[in-house]
């Protein structure tokens, strides 16, 4: 649920902090104040389009805080995807809006984009206002709504399973009944690829000895120069004694002393140690210097073959291992057109069957679509009833369209507004006010099943009289039982059922607009009901009758 909202510097507001409580939330206030801004304010957090006007004239950046507690499950699974902790239970989010139009969000510290903004915002707060009834006149949404009162999800996840590998033994099937030409050119590239990665014969780490020897090469009179002066050195000449036979007297003279002290025995052993290095490298000395010796070709054919692999390996992504697995791709690409006329039937007969086993799936969706429709039709029309709409007739319409990934019907919410009259489409015949209590009556019976932990009604009581107003404050206080419900009201019999009251009010200071948010006790919320009732003056029987819908 909705916790708290913090605003700085969007439009009339400079700066509030709105605490929300569980259950039924209103916010009432003069027209004008800020109530419609306050839930701009609240899309804007949630990722849905925003623009530079938004932002307070003089400002350079707005701000938007929303804390969430108690998140669904949806919203843990999402965080989870996006990488984003959550911290006991507690999710905080916020968008920094720019005077230029720019904007930046965070979600519990971490930078998002505005998209991953949206797809968690959706799965936390359901905004329903008097113009935002395009789910409800879009007839491709209606499906959703249906759905959504069935318990049972298994009909729909087997049926998008089925219907998801149909879509892909079908994309393989035009992949492999392309145009002939274009198959043969593919084929024909195929096999130049092989043939000239083939020929080239890498092997996994030639390059690298290639190189290293490629300089040996090129320096190998400087090396060869250096490991004879090394091995002069060890081995000495007519007039100079070498390394080696120096240890080999320094061993001969030491040897006598080992008796007098265990000092020079370890001392011997140390010069045998010696030795035996400079004899190992004598050897290593030896090795390279015969290995310096090469033909007067061997520098062309090295650097001949060092340059065909490389100009292979950046052909073929970059290096010895890419180049293999092109090599490899390549010819499992051969293989499936040398075998496309077996592989062709195989798909077929796996079409074929997938098509038979989706298609029954799909009617066993529309089946059991149908038990939900009856019930559905039946609820809906109980809850308008009550909503003093007891001549509206409610009718889910089916029609069976191409199969797609939610089935093969085509549903739409039909209404007749007066006895006689056919059902026909939400958007034809039904008023602002109308769908705004078809809307509440669905999302009561949703509410049960829906994960959303907040609903937000914009002036759900537009255009309803004072009794039907009290009849949706009690459907609105009814839902509040089961989620988070936020309220924008200018109805008294609404306001009245609340159990948190925020009224939002203005006031003008040098010569700006300022706008504040108060949580209201009961003998504020007396004078506010009153002013909601009353007119130019609030008396004292606007005052009883206030306090009156407050008890009742």
């Amino acid at each position: 649920m909705l916790k708290s909202l913090s605003i700085e510097n969007i439009a009339v507001i400079e700066k509030a902090e709105i605490e929300f409580s569980e259950g039924f939330n209103v916010l009432t206030g003069e027209t004008g104040a800020g109530k419609s801004i306050l839930v701009d304010s609240i899309s804007a957090v949630l990722g849905e389009r925003t623009s530079k006007e938004l932002v307070r004239n003089g400002a350079e950046n707005a701000y938007v805080y929303a804390c969430f507690e108690d998140v669904s499950k949806d919203v843990q699974r999402k965080l989870s995807e996006f990488d984003i902790p959550l911290e006991d239970g507690v999710l905080i989010i916020s968008r920094k809006i720019s005077a230029q139009g720019k904007s930046s969000c965070k979600i519990n510290g971490r930078n998002v984009s505005v998209s991953m903004l949206r797809e968690i915002g959706v799965l936390l707060v359901n905004i329903h206002g008097q113009h935002d009834s395009q789910a409800l006149l879009n007839s491709d949404y209606h499906y959703k709504f249906l759905d959504l009162t069935g318990s049972d999800a298994s009909f729909i996840e087997e049926y998008k399973k089925s219907f998801k590998e149909l879509v892909s033994v079908r994309k393989r099937l035009k992949s492999l009944t392309a145009d002939a030409d274009t198959k043969d050119r593919e084929l024909e590239i195929l096999e130049y690829q092989i043939k000239e990665i083939e020929s080239a014969d890498i092997k996994i780490g030639e390059i690298e000895k290639l190189s290293e020897r490629k300089k040996i090469i090129q320096n190998s009179q400087s090396i060869a120069g250096t490991l004879r002066g090394v091995l002069a050195y060890i081995s000495g000449d007519d007039e100079t004694a070498g390394i080696e036979n120096l240890v080999g007297s320094a061993i001969a003279e030491i040897k006598g002393l080992s008796d007098f002290d265990s000092d020079f025995k370890k001392s011997n052993e140390i010069l045998y140690s010696v030795s035996d290095s400079v004899e190992r490298l004598k050897d290593i000395c030896n090795l390279k210097l015969s290995e310096i010796d090469f033909s007067e070709n061997e520098l062309e054919s090295v650097e001949e073959r060092l340059n065909l692999i490389l100009n292979i390996t950046s052909k073929y992504g970059g290096s010895e291992e890419a180049a293999i697995a092109f090599l490899e791709n390549a010819k499992e690409k051969k293989r499936l057109f040398d075998n496309s006329d077996e592989e062709l039937e195989k798909l077929n007969n796996q079409y074929d069957y997938l098509f038979s086993q989706t298609l029954s799936l799909a009617e066993k969706l529309s089946e059991y679509r149908k038990v939900l429709a009856k019930k559905l039709e039946e609820d809906v029309t109980e809850q308008l009833i009550f909503l003093d709409m007891p001549k509206i007739r409610f009718k889910v319409n089916f029609e069976k369209g191409n199969l797609s990934s939610n089935g093969f019907d085509r549903i739409e919410f039909l209404i007749s507004t007066n006895p006689g009259e056919p059902p026909k489409a939400l958007s034809k015949i039904a008023s602002g006010g109308e769908l705004s209590r078809i809307m509440l009556a669905i999302k009561n019976i949703l509410a049960g099943n829906d994960s959303v932990g907040t609903l937000i009604f914009d002036e759900i009581d537009t255009g309803v009289s004072g009794r039907a107003s009290r009849k949706i404050g009690l459907k609105l206080k009814e839902v509040s039982n089961m989620t988070q419900v936020i309220c924008v009201t200018h109805s008294a019999q609404i306001a009245s059922l609340a159990q948190t009251h925020l009224q939002i009010s203005k006031k003008f200071e040098n010569e700006r607009t300022y706008t504040q948010v108060n949580k209201l006790d009961f003998e504020q919320r007396k004078y506010e009901l009153a002013r909601i009732m009353g007119g130019l003056e609030i008396t004292d029987n606007l005052l009883q009758s206030a306090e009156d819908l407050l008890n009742n």
